[in-house]
């Protein structure tokens, strides 16, 4: 071949592979023009048509639009400008089709109703603000005015949790946040999680059992103040294992022994976790042994409601966290052993 090769317009769409419409239709836009016409008027393309057409081709499967493809032709913009642009372009649809896709397989597992298919798109299309406060006011929801030892009362700003104690920490704790740049999984786990959130019943779960732990807590630290002074009081205040640490310490190995929570070797657990729970309870709960126990059995039935393991797991997605350990079986096997 050399420069003053040219081609009609079928021999060109065989070269390049394209068909003679395609190629037509690039000619017509001035991307890849005529060299010349024969004594007929027919289009005759010369060589660097073919490089051209390949380009165009190239350029064509990245995604570019006939604009741009025009000005790289014309080299009105090199490859980097237009491979900059394209790779942004690419990666808002990328965002796009990761949302799309969360909210389609949310929808798949959960068995979404028309009415609750709307909700997971709004939830799913919620800007980091959006978020925050939807998160937000679930925790008010939850540990908004219980008092629990912290500094601070509660105040504007923080939904009356205060910024301090046990309840703030367990506030931060519980919080999600969305990366900037989520995957397919943790979208689909923030849209679960917001459900959750919005789910008065499990916000009224949470809340009975945070003032629970606070009832219980300050009782234990009034007792505890009432027999001390000094330095000793000062004690009372060391944050106590809470009832889920003792769960699974005294439980635990009942579980991985295959022990019964019926059998006579359930009932020694099953004494020793309520003279525990009498010991931190002190005076919040009847000092009769059977209304101990059945305050227990409440509090430990409200611990085994699926809905708070399945929050920290979608948190942890959320989050890139770790996978939490689940304690299900010791809870669960806690309350059979105590009802």
């Amino acid at each position: 071949m050399n420069g003053d090769t040219t081609y009609t317009i079928g021999e060109l769409a065989r070269r390049t592979g394209l068909t003679v419409k395609t190629v037509r239709f690039y000619s017509d836009q001035g991307i890849v023009p005529p060299a010349d016409r024969n004594p007929a008027g027919h289009r005759r393309y010369g060589a660097d048509a073919v490089a051209r057409l390949e380009l165009v081709g190239t350029l064509r499967e990245l995604g570019l639009g006939l604009p741009a493809i025009r000005r790289v032709v014309e080299r009105e913009l090199t490859p980097a400008d237009v491979a900059a642009a394209q790779a942004e372009a690419i990666d808002v649809q990328i965002r796009v089709l990761r949302l799309r896709r969360a909210v389609l397989g949310t929808v798949a597992r959960l068995g979404s109703t028309p009415e609750e298919l709307t909700l997971v798109h709004q939830l799913a299309r919620l800007t980091e603000d959006e978020r925050g406060h939807l998160i937000g006011e679930f925790l008010a929801g939850v540990f908004g005015g219980i008092r629990d030892g912290g500094t601070g009362g509660g105040g504007i700003g923080d939904g009356g949790i205060g910024n301090g104690g046990r309840f703030a920490a367990a506030a931060r704790s519980l919080t999600p946040e969305l990366p900037e740049e989520p995957s397919v999984e943790q979208v689909e786990a923030w849209v679960e999680l917001a459900r959750l959130a919005g789910d008065t019943g499990f916000r009224a779960l949470l809340r009975g059992l945070a003032e629970a732990e606070a009832a219980e807590a300050a009782e234990a630290e009034a007792a505890a103040a009432e027999e001390v002074a000094g330095a000793v009081r000062a004690a009372a205040h060391v944050p106590r294992p809470g009832l889920a640490v003792a769960v699974r310490e005294l439980a635990g190995p009942a579980v991985a022994a295959g022990v019964e929570p019926e059998s006579v070797e359930a009932a020694a657990v099953v004494a020793e976790l309520v003279e525990r729970y009498g010991r931190w309870c002190a005076g919040a709960v009847p000092g009769d042994a059977g209304a101990l126990r059945g305050r227990l059995a409440e509090r430990l039935g409200a611990m085994a409601d699926p809905r708070r393991e399945r929050y920290l797991e979608l948190l942890a997605v959320v989050n890139d966290w770790s996978a939490p350990k689940s304690w299900a079986a010791e809870v669960n096997w806690a309350v059979r052993a105590v009802a």
